[in-house]
């Protein structure tokens, strides 16, 4: 009896969070953010994103959504490399390794009305399988990690819950990163600045999330 108890309490614990003693739940959302000083290439997509949406603080340069299961946290997300895909949580932490084999900062945030969670996973479960969306636009088959989120975080009437903004491009001198230039000319297609989208750094601060005090388990 004594051991199962020990196992029952490892178990509990390998989603231990501080101080608040809270977990990870169905719903949550989980921010991956790097240091507004690190070093990373502009001609790389992580690095035109941070260099577009950053704070110069942290720069949030991806979103996922936490669904918890019997056998772990797993995250629903959009990725260039899965496009839409349900995969254990361990599998986004390794992606965003770090250059130098540190592990970026992740930052989890809850809705504070999160009765509507089984719905957002069921709804983000039905997009797994798009495309990742290159082209960053609305209602084109394809999703990127943020417009994710905002077509599967619906209210009670079946509204949009995280409203979208004029979308930025430029880096903090005014300039698009060649990155996005030569990414869109490839597509066919003007850079969409000032087009409708999101962004993780946007998304971060709405007033409809509070942050959890958590710490995610050990890789």
């Amino acid at each position: 009896m004594k051991r199962v108890i020990i196992l029952l309490m490892a178990a509990l614990t390998a989603v231990a969070c501080t101080p608040s003693n809270d977990s990870l739940q169905t719903g949550d959302l989980l921010f991956v953010g790097i240091p507004g000083d690190y070093s990373i290439a502009e001609d790389e997509m992580d690095g035109a994103i941070s260099a577009a949406t950053g704070d110069g603080q942290l720069n949030l340069i991806h979103i996922a959504i936490i669904d918890v299961a019997e056998d772990g946290p797993y995250v629903i997300d959009a990725t260039i490399k899965y496009g839409v895909d349900r995969h254990p949580l361990d599998t986004l932490r390794k992606q965003f390794t770090l250059k130098d084999g540190k592990q970026p900062v992740y930052i989890v945030k809850r809705l504070k009305d999160n009765r509507l969670a089984a719905e957002w996973i069921k709804k983000a479960k039905s997009f797994c399988g798009q495309p990742y969306d290159m082209c960053f636009l609305p209602d084109n088959g394809a999703l990127y990690c943020s417009e994710l989120v905002r077509d599967s975080y619906l209210g009670p009437n079946n509204e949009y819950l995280f409203e979208q903004k004029p979308m930025n491009w430029k880096n903090e001198k005014g300039e698009i990163p060649v990155y996005w230039t030569q990414l869109f000319a490839l597509l066919g297609m003007d850079v969409p600045q000032d087009e409708p989208g999101t962004n993780p750094q946007d998304m971060s601060v709405s007033p409809l999330l509070e942050t959890v005090d958590c710490t995610l388990p050990e890789l």
